[in-house]
């Protein structure tokens, strides 16, 4: 089975534990998926349809002893011997050690050693160092019981929590689901160093990265207890659906007399640099819904979607007008393919025969060199993170001899750099588009030629700022408020962008790829875990593989607004 089968078959076949055990707790079917798949998935997958349930939880055991690295007790046959009814306990777990290995490829050496048994128990491997304080467990085999098994889990879930501190928390983000599955694994979480920690496998990634990987896989996979489980049209990254405004007692609009309304992340407007803290520019007659604050307060505390994210801050009360009526906020879905009438997609139109290289000048062509890499479409979010870097390295654009991406004269070429990974990536991100007079055609279903400057025309950073905003959504892009989610969808091989549109219009934008955190970079995070800066790639004055870049470089005074996108 492929890891998505695998954790689709779990997550219906186990379907009724999986709910019955995470009601009223600050977990979710798919964290319990997401571990189960971790710890033993590479057991009950081999199994999975050819042995009974309840042989399958039974034989849910792993790693082996005796080992000289092994610490914790037991460090070898004779430390377990030398337990209370430790022969017995060796006894079973040397027979499951035998039974698992006729179905799991990879353990008859194990076997072969008659001095080795397993140290892991059950689906979510409740370690043997736990058998001298409870050794009913192991020795009665409750880890074959799936209700207690899950039921253990939640327990041990709890015990993480609270090593993290948060032990009345009653709600968890994705990311805290993380962190706590992490605690789970080695006893507890450094929030800033994201989800590179806990167990490190051959393959360099660590345990924290699996569990988010596979909470998305099981977030993209719909299954309601006795119904066939349905996977989501997910060619490519397992994004989840945008983030709803839940609250609706008070629903406020942006005044049409005003301009767009900055939404900040504090209240009140910085001396220095009046756009420091600007989260967001709403439209006019933009809805928001009410949090905090009195009808005296200059401003209020406010929630709502802009183009697919959601954002929280604070709204200057004047620019503000009550709705009498309640209303629901909608939330923007992109849409899950490009569209095939109207207005469509459009390329510039090449020569027979003729080759766009990197090693050219900067044109308004797109890549098609032979042997040129694309991003995957296994939806598998370590493949898509992996062709991604592969792209990313092969376009590599401070590569001097790569002409196409480096500067000239006062000239940069951001915009070009981030259409080829984008193209590279199969997602659209035009090089150039169509005029408003042939918007306008097509929008009626004529049939336009795509002609250089009569009906298309070349897409700079302050085009593309608009572009997204106005169409982004038809060719599959959502925004998101927060960097935290833009460097995870990238983590998971999703495409995120940042882009900042200049003051003035006649001087260039700014736009960069947010790359997968890979080790030769990574995000910077604050204590909480919260990302500060993206890891980043761009062309530009100065071009770079990896880094963060200037910080907040989007909030500097030369742009007019900034936001960040993402597409699946």
């Amino acid at each position: 089975m492929t890891t998505r089968e695998s954790i689709q078959w779990f997550k219906q076949t186990f379907g009724t534990q999986l709910q019955n055990t995470t009601q009223q707790t600050p977990y979710s079917v798919d964290l319990l998926c997401a571990i189960a798949y971790q710890e033993t998935g590479y057991i009950w997958s081999s199994m999975a349809g050819k042995l009974p349930l309840n042989e399958i939880a039974l034989l849910a055991v792993g790693d082996t002893l005796d080992t000289p690295n092994r610490k914790a007790f037991p460090k070898n046959k004779q430390a377990l011997l030398n337990a209370p009814n430790g022969a017995a306990m060796f006894a079973i777990a040397r027979e499951c050690l035998v039974k698992m290995a006729k179905h799991v490829k990879g353990y008859s050496g194990a076997v072969s050693n008659p001095n080795k048994f397993c140290h892991g128990f059950g689906i979510f491997q409740y370690d043997l160092q736990h058998y001298l304080t409870n050794p009913t467990y192991f020795l009665e085999k409750k880890w074959s019981d799936v209700d207690a098994c899950f039921s253990h889990c939640i327990t041990e879930l709890n015990a993480a929590k609270t090593r993290q501190g948060w032990k009345s928390k009653i709600a968890l983000t994705d990311q805290e689901k993380v962190f706590v599955a992490i605690a789970y694994n080695k006893g507890s979480a450094n929030l800033s160093k994201g989800f590179k920690q806990g167990f490190k496998s051959a393959d360099g990634k660590f345990y924290g990265e699996n569990i988010f990987e596979y909470l998305r896989l099981s977030q993209s996979i719909l299954a309601t207890v006795n119904a066939e489980p349905v996977a989501l049209p997910t060619t490519f990254a397992p994004l989840p659906p945008p983030t709803p405004v839940l609250s609706n007692k008070k629903i406020y609009q942006v005044k049409v007399t005003s301009n767009q309304l900055n939404l900040r992340s504090e209240p009140k407007v910085p001396r220095n640099n009046q756009g420091s803290n600007v989260k967001t520019k709403l439209p006019n007659g933009h809805p928001v819904s009410w949090l905090s604050g009195k009808a005296t307060d200059k401003f209020l505390e406010v929630e709502t979607s802009l183009n697919g994210a959601y954002f929280r801050g604070y709204a200057a009360q004047e620019f503000l007008e009550l709705v009498k009526d309640n209303m629901i906020i909608p939330v923007s879905e992109p849409s899950t393919t490009n569209p095939d009438t109207g207005i469509l997609a459009v390329y510039m139109p090449r020569t027979a025969s003729s080759i766009t290289k990197r090693t050219a000048i900067a044109s308004a062509l797109s890549l098609n060199e032979p042997g040129q890499p694309v991003r995957g479409q296994t939806g598998i979010p370590a493949d898509l993170k992996q062709s991604l870097l592969t792209i990313i390295d092969w376009l590599n654009v401070d590569k001097p001899t790569h002409k196409r991406y480096q500067p000239l004269g006062n000239s940069t070429f951001c915009n070009i750099y981030a259409h080829d990974y984008c193209f590279l990536a199969c997602v659209y991100f035009p090089r150039v588009w169509w005029t408003p007079g042939a918007i306008a055609k097509l929008a009626s279903n004529e049939i336009v030629q795509p002609l250089y400057g009569n009906t298309i025309e070349e897409m700079r950073a302050n085009n593309l700022f608009r572009w997204l905003r106005d169409f982004g959504e038809r060719f599959g892009w959502r925004q998101t408020g927060e960097l935290t989610k833009l460097q995870n969808a990238a983590n998971i091989g999703g495409i995120g962008l940042i882009i900042a549109r200049r003051k003035d219009d006649g001087r260039s934008g700014h736009v960069v790829i947010v790359a997968p955190e890979n080790e030769l970079g990574t995000a910077k995070r604050d204590a909480n875990g919260t990302v500060l800066a993206p890891l980043q790639s761009q062309a530009g004055s100065r071009n770079f593989k990896f880094g963060r870049g200037s910080t907040d470089w989007w909030l500097g005074e030369q742009f007019a607004e900034h936001a960040f996108w993402i597409h699946a």
